[in-house]
């Protein structure tokens, strides 16, 4: 089945001791390493407990549009031509839950176009592979993405790739513009009740390396009602860190209640037999923007009121 293929590829994802990752010749270019940047996201405690993976030196293909990052809502820039991203997800391409040591994935049938995104930043469909979330310990944080240095509880990740330009998704993942990832936070509310229907199965899932059949699901229940979006250019966020991302972070997060996010935070890193260590942390600390631009598909309301009080001023001086 495709997810095996996966699978083999992440090398089940997370081990102790991840193994230098060496770019694809011809692919992307090497540049010297650098570490993460801790500094960058070391309010309310968030970094005192870090999950092992990043704790050491961590190799970074590229290492200049590295992800996630702050965004400084001031600082993106209001891009009119971006349309709105549509989503034409068919339940029947969902096929199972995995809990991989890190996350827990919910993975789709992606051999043909009836799962996909369009529009937006993106020039062409991209197929839908899993959906997966990062979570904290408690609400003060967990998210990976910020806005103006604001945390969320958790965040949920839609992982598309580019299958005009690729194969397969093994391949996208290597290359320039191969996936497209939706990032939606969340935030404390009321019971999310679509997405009771997955909370429901995890307990099956609890060890690392556990499957579950996971059957007729709409990832579309998953996104806010509002459109609005942030775009910009980055890289995964756990190995192998490839700069082949098209980031689309919506600007509203979706509720769910503290006894979802709890089911969350009872799965393990660990399999049957070891030492039980809880699920929880498993986001990858901020990364520099360095020289790129985030651009919004709306106006932010800074920039609205800036603008207003600009006009104000040369009518009174006229």
């Amino acid at each position: 089945m495709a997810f095996r293929a996966y699978n083999k590829l992440l090398l089940s994802v997370f081990p102790s001791k991840w193994p230098r990752w060496t770019p694809r010749l011809g692919s992307l270019r090497s540049v010297p390493a650098r570490m993460c940047n801790i500094s960058g996201c070391s309010y309310k405690l968030r970094n005192v407990d870090l999950h092992p993976l990043w704790k050491g030196e961590i190799d970074v293909p590229g290492g200049s549009r590295q992800s996630p990052i702050n965004i400084r809502i001031r600082d993106s820039v209001f891009h009119p031509q971006l349309a709105p991203v549509h989503t034409q997800y068919d339940p029947n391409t969902c096929l199972h839950i995995w809990n991989n040591g890190y996350s827990f994935f919910v993975e789709f049938d992606d051999s043909t176009d009836k799962s996909i995104v369009s529009g937006g930043p993106l020039e062409n469909p991209f197929r839908l592979k899993q959906f997966h979330f990062h979570w904290g310990r408690n609400n003060d944080w967990g998210s990976e993405h910020t806005v103006d240095s604001r945390v969320f509880p958790a965040e949920l990740h839609l992982v598309h790739w580019n299958c005009s330009k690729y194969r397969t998704f093994e391949e996208a993942i290597m290359e320039p513009n191969g996936l497209a990832v939706i990032g939606v936070f969340l935030k404390i509310g009321k019971q999310h009740e679509k997405l009771q229907k997955l909370v429901d199965i995890l307990p099956s899932v609890r060890y690392k390396d556990a499957l579950t059949e996971f059957n007729y699901f709409d990832a579309s229940c998953l996104l806010p009602s509002c459109v609005d979006y942030w775009t910009y250019s980055g890289s995964l966020t756990t190995p192998p860190l490839t700069e082949s991302v098209t980031w689309i972070i919506m600007k509203k997060p979706i509720e769910v209640d503290h006894s979802q996010l709890a089911v969350f935070r009872s799965l393990l890193f660990t399999a049957v037999g070891e030492e039980e260590k809880y699920m929880v942390d498993n986001f990858r600390p901020l990364q520099p923007i360095m020289n790129r631009t985030v651009h919004s598909s709306f106006e932010p309301a800074l920039q609205i009121s800036h603008k207003k009080k600009s006009e104000e001023h040369r009518q009174q001086a006229g």
